[in-house]
């Protein structure tokens, strides 16, 4: 079931590069449920935190009504940066899946390593690199057309 969130998380990419938008997708599962789906929308929103994960972790927690999303896990296309890898400690997401890793603004397997600092309170499982060469592909398609 892991491989069609993904493809999920995936299309949603698509989906902002279409727009315009930096393609990073992402879903919000609790077991084999479709919680939420986003993908980014930063310029759409004027707003900088309109990152996918972001968006799928208010849907969550408003579907929810719950700030924690114990339970929950969240695939998205792209290592997490800071900003949205401490969203998912706030909202205690399980276990999170994402796709490329980000060198420059990661923040889960490079830079910072946010889930490995003492002052994270909840680090979920992580599981990088799956469907990796698509969800890099899909970047770098949209990068490479702007250029």
């Amino acid at each position: 079931m892991s491989g069609t969130f993904m493809q999920m998380a995936l299309n949603e990419a698509r989906a902002a590069a279409e727009r315009g938008e930096v393609p990073v997708g992402a879903v919000l599962v609790r077991g084999n449920e479709l919680i939420a789906r986003a993908g980014n929308r930063t310029r759409e929103y004027n707003d900088p935190t309109a990152h996918a994960e972001v968006l799928v972790l208010r849907a969550g927690g408003s579907l929810m009504k719950s700030e924690r999303l114990l339970a929950c896990d969240l695939y998205v296309t792209l290592e997490p940066c800071a900003m949205c890898a401490a969203a998912m400690s706030f909202a205690r997401i399980r276990r999170l899946y994402f796709g490329a890793y980000d060198p420059k603004g990661g923040a889960v397997e490079h830079g910072p390593r946010f889930f490995s600092q003492p002052t994270c309170h909840h680090a979920p499982e992580v599981y990088g690199g799956i469907a990796e060469r698509q969800a890099a592909e899909v970047l770098r398609d949209f990068f490479r057309e702007r250029r």
